[in-house]
């Protein structure tokens, strides 16, 4: 399916391709943090132990942080004459981030989950700014540069609240 939409002249100097190429994989990062929210607010959600109001309250933080970034990220593909994602099928289509249906997990294996989570995502927009970097889309980079500093704070974060000396 082509998920290049035709452009106004001058909407954008970038060429076709790096709207071919870049908004595809804006569309992917996007699908991936719309998981990665999902399973944050799951988690926040059944959250329990000992520890529950600080990482109930750290988690809806995270989501909330993470919720932020879904607008700018559909909003900058369709800038550049690509396109966003339409559905939650065309998120589970695209997501690379696993989904937890579990009924119980172990609080402090929801927070590494998530570190590990959020380093993926960080990952994926390393990849998405490398491909920005082809085609010289520093405004694109720009925003992938912020969100990796805010992904990075939210997994060490995570890992900082479950990690123990000596585990």
């Amino acid at each position: 399916m082509d998920h290049v939409i035709d452009r106004p002249s001058g909407m954008t100097d970038l060429p076709e391709e790096a709207t071919r190429d870049i908004g595809a994989a804006l569309r992917a990062l996007l699908a991936d943090v719309f998981a990665l929210y999902v399973k944050t607010k799951n988690f926040h959600w059944h959250m329990s132990g000992a520890h529950f109001r600080d990482y109930h309250l750290l988690l809806d933080e995270q989501s909330s942080q993470i919720f932020a970034m879904t607008d700018p990220i559909a909003e900058r593909s369709r800038k550049i004459g690509g396109a966003a994602i339409t559905s939650i099928g065309d998120i589970a289509r695209l997501q690379r981030i696993a989904d937890n249906d579990a009924k119980y997990v172990d609080p402090l294996d929801m927070l590494a989950e998530l570190r590990d989570d959020n380093v993926q995502v960080i990952s994926a927009m390393r990849s998405v700014h490398a491909v920005c970097d082809e085609y010289h889309d520093v405004a694109t980079a720009s925003l992938l540069e912020n969100w990796i500093d805010e992904s990075e704070r939210r997994a060490w974060f995570l890992h900082q609240s479950f990690h123990r000396p000596g585990r």
